[in-house]
């Protein structure tokens, strides 16, 4: 947990809600302050509507838009009368108090406003930033105080209104009213919600950042001299686990979900340094920082990366959640009793969730539990969460239920993994676009540097390896199940064309090279990834880019023919033996693609010209006159990867337009 920094505001924009995206977007980039989606801010400003008249409006985070990107467009404006009106009334559901908020949108086009919103419309300052800093959770999650807010009182005085935890929406807005007139005064420079985060507020949003930067500073100062940041060296954990057994544990954890789950390993310091502790387990089961993380990391991790402890996990969730069950205020969803957090001893931290991005999420949230739990317990008299009762309001709230029911179909290869060799150019790229577009995280594979950098989210790792060398391959496998936590969907698209030459004049090592990519390397490959293919929650599925030379061989291109051809042979019988753990293998052969490297303007145009064809009509010809692009291939190899071609296995799928001497 590192200091929060402050930022220079001095281009401070002269536009309110510019300057409450500006200033918002200062709080936002330091994740110290606000995680994934969390704070919010607002600003009280004058709306010119299409009639030419003012109205008096709000300005609220809207739903959707992280603090750290927060941009005009983020900002729903609201009729701000009609939210005081909400606020004089006795009572407001949840479900009511966001129709209603949605009702008062002066641009229906905005999207949803926070769930604060009445909340930032009743404090009595144009501008509001709300952040859940770290430092104000771990001051507001101790055992030791002997009323809530001892400690905050302690450090802050009356320099700030302190509210108890309550539930965000209607009632957190009444509670505040309520406490408001009590504690506020000349002097107050901000609010603390307990088990919740930081609100400040002043005539504009540069006024509002400052206090709220200087009240952070205070609690960390307070918490560097009463518990010193402590770093614990040597924390390494065992860097070779079974690549099998994350795999294993994935499959186990995706069918208790009911989905395929993206799973991530985290072996750093602070990971190593709680797992090395004698109370973790003690400590992990305390529950999350702020009510808020249990969407994202549930109320508890799971100890112990096995089965047994997995179905003591599921057993305990159920059992909560009967518990509780009561609770629930409307129709009933119930979430599925996978962790999405895993702590232990040799493997060390695996985060989960139904995306890349949702694992990396809860990643990121644990990363700054752990510091949290571990000062508050040495240093503070111990760490205490919220009940168990009141985190499982927050996890089977009305709005995230309304979230659940309204949730469309995810994309249909959403939460697999796939491995692309030849990933940085041609028809392995669009094969790795392809899949990212259908929802599976992608590991890429070239021998290119370039690879790194073709995708920049989390969906995709890219990594230089020669497919020729089998280290370099067992290692890229290794890092991209690490990153995501097994295997699903493998595309073979690394390969070579080679010298043109007779059989007469053809190199001995032209031959060797050709066959060590096209096919040596496949052989390699398979054996390493066939035992993950076999513990895919959806069933393994292989596609390979095979070439019409398979079935049309050509003069000239023997080492090429022969090794496509040869490579068909052991993709039928990856097919054979592969079946019975579920795994298809299927191969296509495409022809004549020129926007890969093996073409160029030059080539195809004095190809064109030996026909005496414009080089718009070589590209085409085929029995369809199409050209065949990467993505039309990728759009076939992959759609065989998909549950359109559950019942296929050891089908070969010509991908070339049509042509004469194949058909």
């Amino acid at each position: 947990m590192g200091k929060a920094e402050k930022k220079n505001n001095t281009s401070s924009p002269s536009d309110p809600v510019e300057a409450c995206a500006h200033f918002s977007r200062l709080i936002g980039a330091d994740s110290n302050l606000v995680l994934h989606g969390g704070g919010n801010s607002s600003v009280k400003a004058v709306r010119h509507d299409i009639t030419g008249h003012d109205r008096e409006a709000i300005f609220v985070k809207g739903s959707g838009w992280d603090m750290g990107s927060l941009e005009v467009p983020g900002l729903t404006p609201l009729d701000l009368p009609r939210l005081k009106q909400l606020l004089e009334l006795n009572e407001l559901s949840d479900v009511d108090m966001m129709r209603e908020l949605s009702a008062a949108k002066l641009d229906p086009g905005a999207p949803n406003p926070s769930v604060e919103t009445l909340l930032h419309a009743f404090i009595p300052h144009r501008a509001v930033q709300h952040s859940h800093a770290d430092v104000i959770v771990t001051l507001t999650n101790l055992a030791s105080m002997s009323s809530p807010d001892e400690v905050v009182r302690g450090i802050f005085g009356d320099e700030v209104i302190v509210i108890p935890y309550v539930m965000p929406g209607f009632d957190l807005a009444q509670e505040v009213r309520e406490n408001w007139s009590s504690q506020f005064h000349d002097g107050t420079r901000g609010m603390v919600l307990l088990n919740h985060g930081l609100f400040t507020f002043g005539d504009d949003s540069a006024t509002a950042y400052e206090l709220h930067m200087q009240l952070i500073e205070k609690a960390e100062n307070w918490l560097e001299k009463e518990a010193p940041h402590e770093t614990r060296e040597n924390n390494s954990l065992p860097a070779e686990v079974l690549m099998t057994d994350l795999a294993r544990l994935r499959l186990q954890m995706s069918n208790i979900a009911g989905k395929p789950m993206i799973v991530r390993r985290h072996t750093d310091n602070s990971v190593g340094g709680f797992l090395q502790r004698e109370d973790c387990e003690d400590l992990a089961r305390r529950g999350p920082l702020t009510p808020d993380h249990i969407i994202r990391t549930k109320r508890l991790p799971m100890i112990g990366a096995n089965k047994s402890s997995l179905d003591q996990y599921v057993e305990e969730y159920k059992s909560y959640v009967e518990e509780f069950r009561h609770r629930i205020r409307t129709e009933f969803t119930e979430i599925d009793p996978a962790p999405r957090i895993v702590l232990d001893h040799e493997i060390g931290m695996l985060a989960a969730g139904f995306t890349a991005k949702d694992a990396q999420i809860a990643a990121d949230i644990y990363h700054h539990t752990i510091p949290v739990l571990c000062r508050a317990e040495d240093h503070l008299g111990g760490y205490k969460a919220l009940s168990a009762e009141e985190l499982f309001d927050v996890e089977y709230w009305d709005l995230e239920q309304a979230k659940l029911l309204k949730a469309g179909e995810p994309p249909e290869l959403n939460g697999t993994v796939a491995l692309v060799t030849g990933a940085a150019s041609g028809i392995g790229k669009a094969c790795a676009e392809e899949l990212k577009d259908r929802g599976s995280a992608v590991i890429g594979l070239d021998l290119s540097p370039e690879v790194e950098n073709v995708f920049s989210d989390d969906n995709w790792i890219g990594i230089e390896a020669d497919v020729t060398k089998t280290e370099e391959v067992a290692l890229a496998i290794k890092t991209g199940v690490e990153r995501f936590g097994g295997l699903d969907i493998a595309v073979v698209a690394a390969g070579i064309f080679g010298e043109s030459a007779t059989i007469d004049d053809l190199d001995t090592e032209e031959w060797r090279r050709v066959m060590s990519v096209n096919v040596d390397s496949v052989q390699s490959l398979f054996g390493r990834i066939g035992p993950l293919l076999a513990l895919s929650p959806i069933g393994g599925r292989v596609v390979v880019i095979g070439s019409k030379n398979v079935p049309a061989p050509g003069k000239g291109a023997a080492a090429y023919s022969a090794s496509k051809a040869a490579l068909q042979q052991l993709c039928r019988i990856a097919a054979l033996e592969w079946a019975p753990n579920g795994t298809r293998v299927n191969i296509v052969h495409p022809d004549a693609v020129f926007d890969t490297g093996l073409w160029s303007e030059a080539l195809i145009a004095e190809r064109a010209s030996n026909y005496g064809i414009t080089p718009e009509d070589y590209k085409k010809r085929n029995l369809l006159s199409v050209e065949v692009t990467s993505k039309a291939v990728a759009r076939s190899a992959i759609s065989l990867c998909t549950d359109d071609f559950s019942t296929t296995t050891g089908a070969s799928v010509p991908t070339d337009g049509g042509s004469d001497r194949v058909i």
